[in-house]
């Protein structure tokens, strides 16, 4: 899989229907977004307080999060032929019921990588790659949460430098382009630039994020029928 290439194909997708991923975004984070301003607020008292909203406040990033992306992977299933063919209504509606797999699977998923990561970095790159496409699969295969996490370990096999590499990358570009958006709303009162600026910036970066790994996921399951084929001609 060449990294290079799957960015460009989602950023082409991201571009070309940048309003209907936006709009897909905004319709969950309008509400994720304005409870964690709210959290982010209660939390000016005291410090067992402060624990508490900001436990609240991760919880509901974290649901919310692979909640939208089950959604905005559709969303790039859907306009993968040029075209949008369902409505955002129609695109939850779709997805609904995928979203306990989706979020049950990704609240997991994001556990143990992050166990990984900080008892040691490696455990948690390895898991985070062969983990990168548990949405996906829920979503496109309607694999339950369970399956999932075996299914996405089979889509990366063979291409885990290639993904990770995705993944780094992703992130990297996503966290610099969140940071700069937020800086644009720090002149306001705080509630409004942790709402309004988390708002905005979720609503334009989360879909991007969700277009390479969806892109990915696309160009790494194409591949698996051509090297099956090769590996039966070989022997």
């Amino acid at each position: 899989m060449d990294i290079g290439s799957v960015l460009g194909e989602a950023w082409s997708l991201y571009k070309r229907f940048l309003g209907r991923f936006f709009m897909t975004a905004l319709a969950v984070f309008v509400v994720l977004d304005l409870l964690t301003a709210l959290a982010d607020r209660a939390a000016g008292g005291n410090g067992g307080a402060n624990v508490f909203w900001l436990l609240v406040g991760a919880l509901i990033g974290v649901i919310g999060y692979f909640w939208v992306q089950a959604a905005l992977v559709e969303t790039v299933n859907d306009v993968r032929d040029g075209r949008a063919d369902r409505s955002i209504g129609e695109t939850y509606t779709a997805v609904r019921p995928r979203l306990a797999s989706a979020t049950i699977a990704g609240v997991l998923g994001a556990i143990g990588i992050g166990i990984g990561l900080v008892l040691l970095i490696v455990p948690g790159l390895y898991l985070l790659t062969i983990w990168s496409m548990l949405i996906p699969v829920i979503v496109i295969e309607g694999r339950s949460a369970g399956e999932a996490f075996t299914r996405s370990r089979e889509v990366v096999r063979g291409n885990g430098w290639s993904v990770l590499g995705l993944v780094i990358i992703t992130f990297l570009l996503v966290a610099i382009a969140s940071t700069i958006i937020r800086l644009l709303f720090s002149p306001l009162p705080n509630f409004l630039d942790v709402w309004l600026g988390s708002l905005v910036a979720h609503s334009l970066t989360v879909p991007f994020a969700a277009a390479a790994l969806t892109t990915a996921y696309f160009r790494l399951v194409a591949d698996r029928p051509a090297e099956s084929g090769a590996s039966a001609a070989v022997l």
